[in-house]
């Protein structure tokens, strides 16, 4: 690392400065609101996730990701933050965060946590100070035209708000003022460049509310929008730049700090150092085309196809190769439909049998492990709007709020789902065949065999219909694996997995004779060879 802002050292192979713990990361997300109340206010707390972590644990995951904590008035479900190094009262303190680390720690587990690093809320003190008319330390720490007839380009904004003589860009909603990084090719006079005393004086305070939260014991981030920090930057070459930076004073000070970006787009995310992309529903088509899609890959209808995503994840996995990254294709998140809208338990086993064997870091959102439904029709909530029906408290048992909260049920978060069918962890423990079994089961083997580790080898073998089937290796195991979400048995010529053996078998009568493999509807077979 380089400490000067003009030059980055990122070697071609990284994977020496990855943390060493993202090797064989399994994570779970946790929206804290929604996970276990334990004080009856309704929301869920620090408390309730301690709580939790044998579940967690005994699932197979050994790391979390948990949405935004930290002081909020909660417009945006936490994503305005109001304090950066102030744990939501709603939550816990400071020392209850604290408490939640050193708690995974003890477990041999390991926690990121949600930075937000261009916008604040409205409430944040940057922001009163920088609305004040008098120049002060805060003045450029958010973007502001001119004066108060001027438009941000390419941006909302929200203007009349204070004296100064100015409008102040947003990222989203209103209440999101837009932090200040500069822009990557400064046409007005109010923009400025990233490397202006501005900008840097906004990356230095976001450096600090990191190094804040990894002294406290976290883990790495999470870090949202993290393309979008740097305005007017089409190829992203300033915002690359301003993440070499950050990561590279990270990884010099924190070695074992991990950094997960939400950009959708790892062939510049990994070159900005770090450690692992998501792919998403809001970038290009590959992903949604596998799951989200009017005829998603994975169903019984058998009209979708693998072949968008191949083509893109192949690019997708070379760049993470050359630049020792990880991808990860989230089962879902706070911010999509449930995996499990639409799908029946049978589709949903099949999704997991694919997620939790590909490369990369494999992210579960919580419920989706039980197949928690998009809870439809509700108001949104917290900013949530149509993602509303994703986050609903998370069902555990058969006692009062599925287990979630002693609080009376109009008091609860989100409405929970009052399907007489739901799933509950506790229903699906007891159930040899749930989807919550067939989840630990595939965890296991995925830890068990070499070949399905997050860096082994990867390639496409058949992608242009079903089944989909992709080969695993590592120096000392070759898995195939097949996939059929279709509702008709498939049998393929399989010479190349000639004399293997079967792993692993989802679904009724699958086979490997000879030279071919015979995949069971809404199946999947696996063979070592």
């Amino acid at each position: 690392y380089v400490n000067d802002v003009n030059q980055f050292t990122i070697p071609t192979n990284r994977r020496y400065f990855m943390a060493k713990w993202l090797e064989n990361a399994i994570f779970y997300e946790i929206y804290p609101q929604s996970f276990n109340d334990t004080n009856g206010d309704g929301i869920g707390d620090f408390q309730g996730i301690i709580e939790k972590l044998d579940y967690i644990k005994k699932t197979g995951f050994n790391a979390i990701w948990m949405n935004p904590c930290f002081d909020s008035p909660f417009g945006d479900a936490g994503y305005d933050v109001r304090d950066y190094k102030k744990a939501a009262a709603r939550y816990g303190t400071n020392d209850d965060l604290k408490r939640l680390f050193d708690e995974c720690h003890k477990r041999g587990m390991h926690i990121l946590l949600d930075l937000v690093p261009g916008h604040t809320s409205v409430e944040h003190e940057w922001f009163k100070k920088s609305m004040l008319p008098e120049s002060n330390e805060y003045t450029d720490r958010y973007i502001w035209t001119s004066n108060i007839w001027e438009q941000p380009e390419g941006l909302n904004c929200i203007r009349g708000i204070s004296d100064r003589d100015g409008s102040a860009a947003v990222n989203f909603f209103s209440s999101q003022p837009a932090l200040n990084y500069g822009y990557a090719e400064p046409k007005y006079a109010y923009q400025q460049k990233p490397t202006d005393p501005g900008p840097m004086a906004t990356r230095a305070a976001i450096k600090d509310v990191m190094k804040f939260w990894l002294d406290m014991g976290c883990d790495g981030f999470r870090v949202d929008m993290a393309g979008s920090l740097v305005k007017c930057d089409p190829e992203y070459k300033e915002t690359i730049k301003l993440w070499q930076d950050i990561t590279g004073y990270l990884k010099s000070e924190y070695p074992e700090a991990a950094m997960v970006s939400e950009w959708g787009e790892p062939q510049y995310s990994l070159q900005g150092g770090f450690d692992m992309d998501f792919l998403l529903h809001f970038g290009p088509e590959g992903y949604n085309s596998m799951f989200r899609s009017a005829e998603p890959f994975f169903s019984k209808r058998g009209k979708g196809t693998p072949a968008i995503f191949a083509e893109q994840y192949n690019g997708y996995h070379e760049k993470a190769t050359t630049g020792g990254g990880l991808i990860c294709i989230p089962s879902g998140n706070h911010d999509m439909d449930r995996l499990a809208r639409g799908r029946d338990e049978d589709e949903l086993k099949c999704c997991f049998a694919f997620l939790l064997t590909m490369p990369g870091a494999p992210f579960v959102y919580y419920g989706d492990e039980i197949g928690m439904n998009f809870v439809e029709g509700l108001v949104s909530v917290e900013g949530g709007y149509n993602r509303t029906g994703s986050r609903s408290p998370m069902q555990w048992d058969s006692t009062a709020n599925d287990g979630f909260s002693t609080a009376d049920k109009s008091q609860l978060y989100i409405k929970q789902d009052d399907a007489p069918d739901r799933p509950t962890v506790e229903k699906q423990m007891l159930d040899e065949k749930s989807l919550y079994n067939e989840i630990k089961k595939l965890i296991k083997l995925r830890n068990e065999n070499s070949a399905l580790h997050n860096l082994s080898a990867f390639e496409f073998v058949s992608s242009d219909g079903y089944p989909l089937v992709y080969k695993r290796s590592s120096d000392k195991q070759t898995v195939y694996v097949f996939i059929n979400p279709s509702d008709k048995v498939v049998t393929v010529n399989a010479d190349y997995a000639k004399g293997g053996k079967a792993i692993y078998t989802l679904g009724e009568n699958g086979s490997v004779k000879a030279d071919t493999v015979t995949v069971p509807a809404s199946g999947a077979i696996f063979v070592e060879v």
